[in-house]
């Protein structure tokens, strides 16, 4: 089943713009559709192409690019040999797929796109990790393409909706709310969207009637095939990532979701498991949110690294990554997420859930911890803003409720302490549009639109 993606018409732009000068390199998690949606572009877009997929491709055709990258006639006379066919028109494109697994065709895209007979595709996952840029040049003519899973309205798309993300942007823009009947429906939608998450596969099996337990089968085995990479790609530290990944439920569960080492161990400190961190943020696998010291525009100036939330890249992995220590069966977990019934656990999902939908937009994620001293208080007090981003050069801080429930003294005490200007002041919750004193109250699905 090909899914509609957005990525294909940033594939489009990326054509056009380029002109042959660039090769495009689409990176994510693995199973998030990259290899899907790149065949599909390919098909539609060009007279022929032709994949080379490096997690199968023999020691000849990787032979090929090793010796005959200075006789680029050579090269393609063996690589069309080898593969047992030529491309034939005039607009043809090579496929390099899961080109993490073989650096040296990615090294070779300075030459390809250089030598202009064919326009050039790559898709791959760790794609940054060190091991798999070490010894090779990072080729100046590779155009970076970050593919997330799929998002509300891509969802939308996939269960034959085309009307309601065009309904929340319009309604979003005027500041007007949709009304209780509108605001339910497209909750009830957007619950099941958290609970079987965007990677498509789960997807796939939910437009075709699978049961919840089908589809937590599936992501049961993509949370399998993570952990079996990050043992693959962690050994030089001692497999620290994979043990921080599977503690993730248990450091959301926290009652800020800061991230803790002494679940992992009791005397781990930030300066053993860094590199551990940053391979999972940098893997796409997990969704990594800094602390930052000052709310100033310039917010990565400020990070604190030390102090940080780490989200899973799905939060329908995150649903399947829960029920793994769960008394409760799988339906009966699905049943109360998607109802609205699930009580304890929902506010780290939610929060999970905004993470992503944020990632997917583009923003990179940070919050603010302050000390402040309210008038009616005898001493300082910890507050703390759920997620921070800039627009139009203005901060714009962002709360999270996994209800309705509407306080906002931290948004509060954060302007009497800084003295900010503002764009824009969100309370994600879970009741329709208001916009009161200065703050912009949006139902989650909204999210999508900040």
């Amino acid at each position: 089943m090909i899914f509609k993606r957005k990525v294909y018409d940033k594939l489009k732009q990326w054509r056009s713009i380029s002109c042959g000068k660039s090769a495009v390199l689409i990176e994510g998690a693995r199973r998030i559709g990259k290899s899907t949606i790149v065949e599909e572009f390919a098909k539609n877009e060009y007279d022929d192409y032709m994949i080379l997929d490096f997690a199968k491709e023999g020691r000849d055709i990787k032979n090929n690019f090793a010796e005959n990258m200075d006789n680029l006639d050579v090269f393609f006379r063996n690589l069309f040999l080898l593969k047992g066919r030529s491309l034939k028109g005039s607009h043809c494109v090579i496929i390099f797929d899961e080109v993490q697994l073989f650096p040296l065709a990615r090294q070779a895209i300075k030459y390809l796109v250089a030598d202009g007979r064919y326009d050039y595709m790559e898709t791959g996952s760790l794609i940054s990790i060190r091991k798999n840029v070490r010894d090779i040049l990072i080729p100046s003519e590779e155009y970076r393409i970050r593919m997330f899973p799929m998002d509300f309205e891509e969802y939308l798309w996939a269960v034959g909706d085309d009307i309601t993300a065009d309904v929340i942007r319009d309604a979003f823009t005027a500041r007007r709310p949709l009304g209780d009947a509108i605001h339910r429906k497209i909750m009830n939608v957007f619950r099941t969207y958290m609970a079987i998450g965007g990677m498509p596969q789960a997807v796939e099996a939910y437009v075709s009637g699978m049961t919840y337990e089908q589809i937590d089968f599936i992501k049961r085995n993509i949370l399998d095939l993570y952990e079996e990479d990050l043992k693959k790609y962690d050994d030089e530290n001692n497999e620290k990532a994979s043990v921080i990944f599977k503690t993730i439920p248990e450091q959301l569960e926290n009652k800020n979701s800061h991230f803790r080492f002494s679940l992992i161990e009791k005397n781990a400190r930030y300066r053993s498991y860094v590199e551990a961190v940053s391979f999972l943020s940098e893997s796409m696998i997990g969704n990594e949110c800094i602390n930052v010291t000052q709310p100033e525009i310039s917010l990565e100036s400020y990070a604190d690294r030390s102090n940080f939330k780490l989200y899973l890249g799905d939060t329908g992995l995150l649903v399947t990554q829960m029920m793994r220590n769960s008394d409760e069966t799988g339906t009966d977990l699905y049943k109360s997420l998607i109802f609205d019934r699930l009580g304890i656990n929902q506010g780290m999902i939610v929060e999970n859930m905004v993470a992503q939908m944020l990632r997917a937009l583009g923003h990179e994620l940070y919050f603010h911890e302050y000390m402040y001293q309210p008038k009616d208080s005898v001493s300082e007090k910890k507050y703390e803003i759920d997620f921070i981003t800039v627009k139009k050069r203005k901060i714009c801080p962002i709360e999270v409720k996994s209800s309705g429930y509407t306080s906002h003294k931290s948004f509060d005490y954060l302007i009497e302490k800084y003295q900010l200007k503002m764009e824009d002041r969100y309370i994600i919750y879970t009741k329709d549009l208001k916009f009161e004193n200065g703050i912009m109250y949006i139902p989650l699905y909204m999210t999508m639109c900040i």
